[in-house]
């Protein structure tokens, strides 16, 4: 059994942890295909929005600790002391903590989203959860140190005082307490996580591709400039942005009251 499942439909490309046992719990394998997934959302055109989910009412419980201990329930399926050896940053970019695709990532969550499933999370862009979900950041609790970029991300995320105490208490959120500190955007009934996802992705799919992609970069990279060193830096990306043909198209099909047939140029 594959580790990550990934399908598609239409432009959305669906990313499904796929550990159902242990949780989703991730792994050295996993990390690695997460890496190369992510990859390939930025490289393929034809995908405009990616979601990010867990198989069988879960999303994802974290590092599996007990394969760290030497319990493990299954053969890695590629070689992974070697790409530790020739790639070694494939962990964090998996974990998208260095690396975030060119397109939006919706996180589609059901159950538990602790430690390493809370820290994924907030290295995706729109939220959606279950109303029995819970997430946490729980490695304190075992002395260990939460590498996934908690540590930075979680108080930019959410207020400081809010990001300290779930970091360093390790307790557990409900997801209505994560929406009401913005860590989630919506909490919908247990099972309608992923639909509601496809909902929002199939709003973001519709729209510009250049325009959508251009706008996801400049909140990720302006993040902490200055206002007038943002708006500078927005200038040049938002103007190539305008001066492209799909901002041509997006008008015309407007006034013609039909949809857009955006070509990405």
């Amino acid at each position: 059994m594959a580790q990550i499942e990934v399908t598609t439909e239409g432009a959305v490309m669906v990313v499904t942890l796929n550990r159902p046992k242990r949780f989703n719990a991730m792994t050295l394998t996993m990390f690695a295909l997460l890496a190369d997934v992510w990859q390939e959302v930025s490289d393929n055109d034809d995908i405009r929005c990616a979601i990010l989910t867990g198989a069988e009412g879960n999303f994802c419980s974290g590092m599996d600790l007990r394969a760290m201990a030497g319990d493990v329930d299954e053969v890695d399926s590629i070689d992974v002391p070697k790409r530790m050896q020739e790639d070694p940053g494939f962990i964090y970019r998996g974990l998208l903590k260095t690396y975030q695709p060119t397109k939006p990532i919706i996180c589609a969550v059901e159950g538990v989203a602790i430690a390493g499933g809370t820290e994924i999370l907030q290295g995706t862009d729109i939220r959606v959860a279950g109303e029995s979900a819970r997430f946490g950041v729980s490695e304190a609790r075992w002395s260990l140190y939460p590498m996934g970029g908690s540590a930075v991300r979680l108080r930019r995320q959410i207020p400081y005082a809010a990001a300290a105490e779930i970091l360093l208490t390790g307790r557990h959120l409900q997801a209505q307490e994560a929406k009401d500190l913005g860590l989630i955007n919506h909490v919908v009934s247990d099972g309608g996580a992923i639909d509601k996802a496809m909902e929002i992705a199939a709003m973001i799919a519709a729209n510009g591709p250049l325009a959508v992609e251009a706008i996801l970069k400049t909140l990720r990279v302006t993040d902490s400039m200055s206002e007038a060193d943002a708006f500078a830096w927005e200038a040049t990306h938002g103007m190539a942005v305008m001066a492209s043909a799909d901002a041509k198209e997006g008008p015309r099909a407007f006034a013609e009251k039909r949809p857009a047939n955006f070509q990405r140029r």
